[in-house]
């Protein structure tokens, strides 16, 4: 094989390259899928700071020349259903692999998903499995309460587990929970968004309208480097005569949080080897990146179940699937973090294993041209627990938050993280000296968080309640938020799963934790709709999204449509949640009422 040397340098190992490069792509008419893929690699290894760029650049530009040859109009085995079908594998013989099925939605030309095929305003949802109250959960609640999130809907609330597994069958009750609800619910529309999020370890900082542009934003990096990898395709479904549309090959609409470690599965399964490499830098640690055996300098490339966002038609799907393999094939005994990332795994290996069975005689020298210039990563083929079933879907359109945009999970990862005041230049200039990978590059506030709702509400600072006050001229500058300092990155949440003593630790960094009585008391007392109007529902903010229709403020719904007050639900934990001695929720202060009158705070 050749070394990757003979395309160091710009003199006659060029020449002979584009030669050979231009009679392949001759002989093959395989430019465009070529043009994709070499795009894809320019993109996620050969940017301007690697020595092979110039290279793969230059290859990339004389197929841009090439660009009239026609692509395949099909692949080998594939299938794509149509946009009004469930996106299963339909229509195979039943001797045939099983396919790769797109998504039952086609992107639009943001490289996002039209959200609003069914209705003119889709809604926003937050499920939380949860099956009873404790600290914990009411922490996580007031601080979706407090960025004005949409009121919870609790999964499982009130119910029993008596399982014989660790959990009690919680976890894999937390599948079967989520499924139901998305199934049976009236008020969740196919089209709408869903925010699923563990009950007892999860706090938001940032607000609904950054969480929901930010999802947008990870899918259109996604499918971008999707369509650059796998291409594109002409299904006879998309043509009507002489005139043909086409599509991606894969396509992403759900995003899990992504962690260090994988974990419990074997690591020879799917879920650990099969794989795609992290969007972030080689060396965002350093030389030692992904090569440290404890994890702390890995790269974030493994699923974690704790937070995932998507179309509720998209995230059934999956969790329907993550409950057959509970119920028919007993995967669910080590719990949901188990199943789930097995079925990312399967997903990854079935797209790898169909690309390597259908490629052609340029597929097959673009691998070897990626394998020369050391751009590809390891396929195992042999890899263990994977027994492909005909007919059986594999393909969810899932992928990860590589770069903590939107969710931060702290397994290994507390180290990564601090609370910066971006309006502090002092901790500011420390933070980006102790970072010796940063590459000059200076720590900022991005401009979706400078543009969201002023994190203390439509106010003056000052006294806000007869029980606290609050700084005066706060803004998302001068309040400390949670950055992971590598990537860097400010989340939209945290996930403290991993080191527990951070559940007690950090709770008070939180950048309104010190003011949260006197925060949710002003939250309590604000209209509904001069709430709503700051919180995502595209009023303002541009976004498609309104929130839960039911409505409702402090407090939740549960899965059995009964509305709890924050009174019914956390009463009793004031000291481990606001830490202000202040007693109990409701004694003193005035009466506060809800949206329907009902008094939630005060004298009764």
């Amino acid at each position: 094989m050749a070394s990757s040397t003979a395309f160091q340098s710009p003199g006659i190992h060029h020449k002979m390259a584009y030669s050979y490069v231009y009679r392949q792509l001759g002989a093959t008419g395989t430019c465009s899928l070529l043009r994709s893929s070499l795009f894809y690699h320019l993109a996620l290894y050969g940017g301007p700071r690697t020595r092979h760029a110039g290279s793969i650049r230059s290859v990339h530009d004389l197929l841009l020349t090439r660009s009239q040859i026609a692509p395949p109009t099909a692949l080998s085995g594939y299938q794509l259903p149509s946009s009004l079908s469930p996106p299963f594998a339909a229509g195979l013989p039943s001797s045939e692999s099983p396919l790769l099925a797109l998504s039952n939605k086609t992107l639009v030309s943001d490289g996002t998903f039209p959200l609003s095929l069914a209705k003119a305003s889709p809604s926003f949802h937050l499920l939380i499995p949860a099956s009873e109250s404790n600290p914990n959960l009411c922490k996580t609640l007031l601080s979706s309460f407090l960025l004005n999130y949409p009121p919870p809907t609790l999964i499982n609330y009130g119910k029993i587990f008596e399982g014989v597994n660790w959990d009690n069958g919680t976890h894999c009750g937390k599948i079967r929970g989520v499924y139901d609800y998305l199934r049976d619910s009236k008020w969740v529309r196919d089209d709408d968004l869903v925010l699923v999020i563990d009950g007892y370890d999860v706090w938001f900082q940032l607000p609904p309208e950054v969480m929901i542009e930010r999802y947008h934003t990870t899918i259109r990096a996604a499918n971008e480097r999707l369509r650059r990898q796998y291409g594109m395709i002409t299904p006879k479904e998309l043509r009507t005569g002489d005139k043909t549309e086409r599509a991606q090959k894969y396509a992403q609409s759900v995003v899990f949080a992504a962690d260090k470690l994988c974990w419990p599965n074997p690591a020879e399964d799917p879920a650990c080897a099969a794989l795609p490499p992290s969007t972030l830098r080689k060396d965002v640690y350093g030389p030692e990146t992904d090569k440290d055996p404890d994890g702390f300098l890995n790269r974030p490339r493994y699923l974690n179940s704790g937070t995932v966002i998507g179309p509720a038609a998209e995230v059934r799907a999956i969790y329907e699937y993550a409950l057959k393999k509970v119920e028919e094939e007993n995967r669910g005994i080590i719990g949901d973090q188990f199943v789930f990332a097995e079925i990312f795994g399967e997903q990854e290996y079935q797209r790898q294993l169909t690309r390597r069975t259908s490629q052609g005689a340029g597929g097959r020298w673009l691998d070897w041209l990626s394998n020369a210039l050391g751009t590809s990563y390891h396929f195992n083929g042999t890899i263990n627990n994977m027994t492909v079933v005909p007919g059986q879907r594999y393909e969810f359109g899932l992928g990860l938050d590589y770069e903590s945009q939107l969710f931060q999970t702290m397994t290994h990862s507390a180290s990564d993280v601090d609370f910066l005041s971006y309006n502090d230049t002092t901790l500011l200039e420390h933070a980006h000296k102790t970072d010796s990978n940063s590459r000059g590059r200076r720590l900022s506030l991005p401009s979706d968080i400078r543009s969201a709702t002023p994190p203390m509400g439509e106010h003056d600072g000052g006294k806000m309640s007869d029980l606290g006050t609050v700084p005066e001229d706060t803004t998302w500058q001068t309040l400390p938020l949670a950055t992971n300092l590598h990537v860097p990155s400010i989340p939209t949440l945290l996930h403290l799963n991993g080191d527990k003593s951070l559940l007690e630790t950090w709770w008070p960094r939180m950048w309104f934790q010190p003011y949260s009585r006197a925060l949710l008391r002003h939250f309590m007392r604000t209209p509904a709709e001069a709430a709503t109007a700051g919180a995502g529902s595209g009023a303002e903010t541009g976004s498609p999204f309104l929130r839960d229709s039911r409505g409702g403020k402090g407090g939740v719904w549960t899965d059995g449509a009964v509305w709890l007050e924050w009174a019914d639900m956390c009463r009793g934990v004031e000291q481990e949640v606001f830490a202000d001695g202040m007693g109990v929720w409701g004694r003193g202060g005035g009466r506060v009422l809800n949206q329907w009158g009902t008094v939630v705070a005060g004298e009764e």
